[in-house]
């Protein structure tokens, strides 16, 4: 009897979620004003700012990747590679990635190589501009923080899955003077670069660049519905609290 019930509340659940996105996605096409993230509003024209100082933009991906337990922080990074490549290809101005994972290699690479085929211009495509620096986080952090030192680029982009080796990485955007972007989906990294960064995309902001840079309907409509859902389930906790206060004992 319990497994029925949990079977048909599941199924309920699933047909509200889709209900709700269906909504959404009608909201979405109405271009609704999202809440302001200032990491959102910093991002765009870094790519043409880069080209202007004759430097180039780094994007940190962190030291996880696909098919591990963190693979939707690590989609979340790689997401927000997806907008801003168009802007790099469109200047030919490419960002300098680093990455500490080979499937996050691979997949920042076909980002990259993808966003230089919608503007025509594949010839202007180099791998190399995606750099595997270690396979463990410190050493990962130690190569970043040589690359920030050396090779000076215009902004400091993370987004990815990181530890606090993280706070290296900050200080060091933070010594050169950089704009800094972060985000990261844990506490750890969370605390460690919230002193040092200029923007903080905290928890599930970071999962959101889709809505906010490139306004797809479909992630507008996915964070109306996680807000919707949110305050669902925030009623049904609050129904089943006074319910139980009320009931008599």
């Amino acid at each position: 009897m319990l497994r029925d019930f949990t079977q048909i509340a599941g199924l309920a659940l699933i047909v509200v979620m889709v209900v709700i996105l269906l909504i959404g996605r009608v909201w979405a096409r109405r271009r609704p004003v999202l809440r302001s993230l200032s990491g959102y509003r910093a991002l765009p024209g870094q790519q043409s700012r880069a080209i202007e100082s004759g430097q180039s933009l780094h994007v940190s991906l962190g030291t996880s990747g696909v098919g591990s337990g963190n693979t939707a922080t690590t989609l979340a990074g790689l997401n927000l590679l997806d907008t801003l490549a168009d802007e790099a290809a469109a200047t030919d101005t490419p960002p300098t990635v680093t990455v500490a994972d080979p499937t996050a290699l691979v997949m920042a690479q076909d980002i990259l190589r993808r966003a230089y085929v919608r503007h025509g211009n594949l010839a202007g495509y180099d791998p190399r501009s995606v750099r595997f620096i270690a396979a463990s986080p410190l050493p990962y952090a130690a190569g970043v923080m040589d690359l920030l030192s050396y090779e000076e680029p215009s902004a400091n982009v993370m987004a990815g899955v990181f530890g606090s080796e993280a706070a290296f990485i900050a200080e060091e955007g933070s010594r050169q003077g950089f704009l800094q972007v972060t985000g990261a989906a844990d506490l750890a990294p969370l605390s460690v670069l919230y002193p040092s960064v200029n923007h903080l995309l905290m928890g599930e902001e970071m999962f959101a660049s889709g809505a906010y840079m490139d306004e797809r309907p479909s992630h507008v409509a996915s964070l109306f519905a996680q807000d919707v859902m949110r305050w669902i389930i925030i009623l049904v906790i609050l129904a089943s609290t006074f319910g139980y206060i009320l009931s008599p004992k």
